[in-house]
């Protein structure tokens, strides 16, 4: 059998387009001891990924040119000589963007699912996967949200941001939504609950819109963008706010120019906990959070917004509108049926 696999053609030079991939054909890989070989069905676009695509290790090692994307996929085992997984297992884990992927105890991410049946699949890699659970662990544990709190999320309609909002919401918080399109905003207040929403392309003056609408001080920033919204931030932070560092995508497509900060000074002055972090880092966790996150989701309390792209041919396009800022809510590819 042939293994289909997209490739890095070529080192992105600001947003990813569809032609820095490829699709190549390989051997189906074969599981040796300690190893199985699973077929991936949905995977999981994610924009760290973008900082694996320059040439720089960070904390993971870069993808050369020419190598298999890197990503986290649901797939279901094909066949096994890993303990505890039995062919026909459906897993989560960060594999390739390929058809056949090789995982192994060491895989990043990996889990065994049980999914609910009345909740479609797809919802794992995103709602009831790392977009929710990184919303859920990054509030409570970095964020350490209470009820009454003000807490603002940038990036509101994204994967993670839009689980950010409804999650705060939900537990009694005032919500503060930042987006860059009057229909995002419409979709972060309508649908997702949040009590304000800022599109800061509208705003010729961040710190002073931020201010304007959390009279009393952000107690919480749940921050996906980085550059000037966090520096913006800052300025509008509650004495001992929090501030969740979950992703800085404004220089993602970037990365030779970094945004630099002005007013870190405000970390001190308003005695703020600035604290970044990354999910495999709070596996203990996710139990806790995979439990909030499906009841609600099977209450009907939580939305989940994903956009679906069919066909493994179609991921690297997929990717570059992803990066482009132009899609809401979780993106995934559709590689085969489950």
């Amino acid at each position: 059998m042939i293994n289909r696999q997209v490739v890095l053609a070529a080192h992105p030079r600001g947003v990813p387009l569809a032609e820095d991939f490829s699709l190549v054909e390989a051997a189906v890989p074969k599981a040796g001891p300690g190893q199985m070989v699973v077929r991936n069905l949905y995977l999981s676009l994610e924009a760290a990924i973008r900082s694996w695509l320059d040439g720089t290790a960070n904390y993971f090692e870069p993808i050369a040119l020419g190598g298999a994307i890197r990503g986290p996929s649901i797939a279901r085992v094909e066949t096994s000589h890993l303990a505890g997984f039995e062919p026909g297992d459906l897993v989560f884990g960060l594999h390739h963007w390929e058809d056949y992927s090789l995982s192994d105890a060491n895989t990043v991410l990996l889990r065994k699912l049980s999914p609910n049946p009345t909740l479609p699949l797809s919802w794992y890699a995103g709602a009831l996967g790392g977009s929710g659970q990184t919303a859920y662990v990054g509030l409570h544990r970095i964020g350490r949200m209470k009820p009454g709190d003000t807490v603002v999320v940038s990036a509101a309609a994204g994967a993670t941001g839009s689980m950010a909002c409804q999650i705060a919401n939900l537990e009694g918080c005032r919500v503060v939504g930042i987006v860059g399109s009057d229909e995002k905003a419409e979709v972060v207040r309508e649908t997702l609950g949040a009590h304000a929403v800022i599109n800061y392309r509208k705003e010729p003056d961040l710190v002073a819109a931020l201010t304007r609408t959390c009279p009393e001080g952000v107690n919480v920033y749940f921050d996906n963008v980085g550059g000037t919204t966090l520096d913006a931030a800052l300025m509008a932070m509650a004495q001992g706010g929090r501030i969740v560092g979950c992703g800085m995508i404004s220089d993602y497509n970037n990365p030779g120019s970094p945004t630099p900060l002005y007013n870190l000074w405000q970390v001190v002055e308003r005695q703020l906990n600035l604290q970044g972090f990354l999910l495999y880092s709070y596996l203990d966790d996710l139990p806790a959070a995979s439990a909030a996150l499906e009841s609600w989701l099977s209450a009907g309390k939580l939305k989940a917004l994903e956009n679906i792209t069919e066909g493994l041919s179609a991921a690297g396009g997929a990717y570059s509108t992803m990066m482009a800022g132009t899609t809401m809510g979780k993106n995934l590819v559709s590689v085969a049926e489950a």
